[in-house]
């Protein structure tokens, strides 16, 4: 069943299943949500912008809308991926190897996280760049098997994938929303104005 049928699906059914959380008592445990509806919830939470491909001439589509709406030109992309770049390479992205100038970065990611509704990425994605000197905008394209309920589950995950040489620069972004001020709770972390283009690929 497809992300979106699950997180919206019909008013009925759940109206019939008595399940309500207005039932339940405070003392009873928690219902253990599924990791893609925990991700989203975090994740808009978390201030991310959020669309949801069934294939990938939706993902171009999406793409290209996201640029026409903040009136960024193919030009203003940076990517740091060279196989990112092919498969985005109609767009004629800049070819840069820096992000020098650049206004937003496409980028893949290790992992999204459901736990707190993050990214985790690494030096696969960003070569060995600090966020802070990453353009402030952001396009990850990830599909739905890099879904992941822990930054642990994640960890292990690209040490398996990477046994030969585990990538460094090792980071998650979490704060989706650039702010004037920043408060205590996002100090010293690096946000972003993220979109996600997340493709359901199981």
């Amino acid at each position: 069943m497809s992300l979106f049928k699950k997180l919206f699906g019909s008013k009925q059914k759940k109206d019939e299943s008595g399940t309500g959380t207005d039932e339940r008592g405070k003392f009873m445990p928690e219902i253990k949500l599924p990791t893609d509806e925990k991700f989203t919830i975090n994740f808009k939470k978390n201030g991310g912008k959020f669309l949801y491909c069934d294939s990938l001439e939706e993902v171009y589509d999406c793409f290209s809308n996201i640029l026409t709406e903040n009136s960024w030109s193919p030009a203003d992309v940076c990517c740091l991926d060279s196989n990112l770049k092919k498969t985005f390479q109609h767009f004629k992205i800049s070819q840069k190897n820096d992000c020098i100038g650049a206004t937003l970065l496409l980028a893949r990611c290790e992992n999204l996280v459901a736990d707190n509704g993050s990214i985790l990425i690494s030096s696969n994605q960003i070569k060995e760049s600090k966020l802070n000197d990453l353009p402030d905008n952001f396009i990850v394209f990830a599909t739905t098997s890099q879904l992941v309920d822990t930054i642990g589950e994640g960890l292990r995950g690209i040490k398996k994938k990477n046994r030969n040489q585990i990538p460094t620069n090792i980071t998650t972004i979490k704060h989706f929303s650039i702010k004037e001020e920043k408060d205590f709770l996002t100090y010293g972390s690096s946000s972003k104005n993220l979109y996600l283009l997340l493709l359901e690929d199981l």
